[in-house]
């Protein structure tokens, strides 16, 4: 199992669509006893947050967002934790929207 993910800062190794998170979002999770939150910003997010479990290496959080466009949106994410080589971590996401229609994977990467 990979360590904890309190402190980490991570960020998409790709854009998503426009009005999503994309390269310039960063996230700064959090982690105790099996909970995980974060907050995130970037991009075309003004601010977000994301709050849920971990069992292992799965997460299983809901997350909620304002871009600079005003608009709000929200939806659940189930990601695997992954140590790369080089130690750092590797979040392989699928998320759906719950908000809006639309779904995907993604994967965020512990900045260097």
């Amino acid at each position: 199992m990979a360590g904890s993910l309190d402190g980490l800062v991570l960020s998409p190794v790709a854009d998503q669509a426009p009005g999503q998170v994309g390269v310039r979002t960063r996230f700064e999770y959090h982690e105790q006893d099996g909970r995980i939150w974060a907050d995130y910003e970037g991009g075309d997010v003004v601010r977000g947050h994301l709050v849920g479990t971990r069992e292992g290496d799965r997460l299983d959080f809901r997350y909620v967002q304002l871009r600079t466009d005003g608009s709000t949106s929200s939806g659940h994410c189930v990601s695997t934790v992954v140590e790369l080589p080089d130690g750092r971590v590797r979040l392989e996401e699928s998320w759906e929207w719950e908000s809006q229609e639309g779904s995907g994977t993604s994967v965020v990467e512990q900045l260097r």
